[in-house]
């Protein structure tokens, strides 16, 4: 890169800002939240289509008809996909849609905990992840 004649390296983002694993972290959580509403989509689909595919779990505080759930993560999956690649494009209402929409797919998979266990405990540590990185990279949404 070469420097311009106000001292900048002719890049459009401030150099020295951030740390580089949040900087990392962005671009990463943002590929993760492709792949996380992918799969919540996955999961909407197949409620949708088959009520057995999930355990009946009896008297659950959070219980809604499977038909229901699959709607849910479905909308969530979506919203979820298309907050992360607003995400790599680097728009800032990308990042705090990111940060909102990640914050309502761990609450859902905290409600999606009896149907689910394994996944959604993998799910909430992953979206918690997210959350963190798009919380702690400001640098590549600073204004010159």
């Amino acid at each position: 890169m070469s420097s311009t004649p106000s001292g900048t390296t002719g890049s459009s983002r401030p150099t020295g800002t951030g740390s580089p694993w949040a900087e990392g972290g962005t671009v990463f959580a943002g590929v993760l939240m492709i792949v996380i509403g992918v799969f919540a989509i996955i999961e909407g689909i197949v409620a949708l289509a088959n009520d057995e595919v999930y355990t009946d779990i009896g008297n659950y505080t959070f219980k809604f008809d499977l038909t229901a759930w699959g709607w849910i993560h479905l909308i969530v999956g979506i919203l979820v996909l298309l907050a992360g690649a607003a995400i790599l494009k680097g728009w800032e209402a990308g990042r705090i849609a990111g940060i909102v929409l990640t914050s309502l797919y761990v609450i859902v998979h905290f409600m999606w905990l009896p149907y689910q266990p394994l996944w959604s405990i993998v799910a909430i540590g992953i979206g918690v992840f997210v959350i963190w990185a798009l919380c702690t990279d400001t640098s590549r949404y600073a204004k010159p």
